[in-house]
Order: structure tokens, then sequence, then C-alpha cells
């Protein structure tokens, strides 16, 4: 499991640079139609990147992975609340369902809860 680990933490870190370097015209559409000022985007864009960064050092060092997981999956949850409020479709909602998921995955290895 802990390679499986190690992938969703490639995958998760990926994502968020994806989306929050390369298509930040979408992040900037999205938080617009949340509601969300200028200054939330950035701090969050700003965790988001920061989290991602500590999940790839967790890679060399296992015992970074719980808390950034853990703040990450929070971090999706709030995307997952911000796409009901404003009643998004399935396929805008999916994206930070899987990283969610992927989260808790992580949390789950880094706390050998799944073997």
């Amino acid at each position: 499991m802990e390679n499986l680990s190690l992938i969703a933490q490639l995958i998760v870190a990926i994502s968020i640079v994806i989306v929050w370097v390369f298509r930040f015209d979408n992040i900037v559409k999205e938080f617009k139609q949340y509601g969300l000022s200028d200054l939330t985007r950035t701090m969050v864009g700003t965790a988001k990147i920061a989290l991602a960064t500590l999940l790839v050092a967790a890679i060399w060092y296992p015992s970074l992975a719980l808390i950034p997981a853990l703040l990450m999956a929070f971090l999706m949850l709030s995307a997952q609340y911000f796409h009901f409020k404003v009643n998004n479709p399935w396929h805008k909602r999916m994206p930070s369902l899987f990283l969610l998921l992927l989260c808790l995955f992580i949390a789950a290895v880094s706390l050998n809860l799944i073997a």
C-alpha cells in the first residue's frame, strides 16, 4: 500500500500544480462564482501549493505525509461545499472529490489503517 500512497501523493501534487499554475484563469472564474475574495483565493492557492510540496517531500520523509494529506483533504471538502453551494454539475465536482479520496487514502496509509 505504501507504493500506492506514493503514487497518490504524486497525483495530488501534480494535479494541484496543474490547476493552480497552468489553469489559474479557471480558478479566478470559480472563486468569483463562489463569491470569494481575491485574498481568499490567494491564501487557498498558497496553502495548496505548500501542501502539495510537502506531499512530494513526504516521498523521502514519510512522516511528513499525514498532516498535509489531512489539510489538503479539508480543502477538497471545502471545494465540494462550494461546488454544491452554487449547484455546479457533477463533472465540475469530480476532480476535487477524487483528490479528497486520494488524500484520505494517503492519511489512512500514513496512520497504518490500511496495510
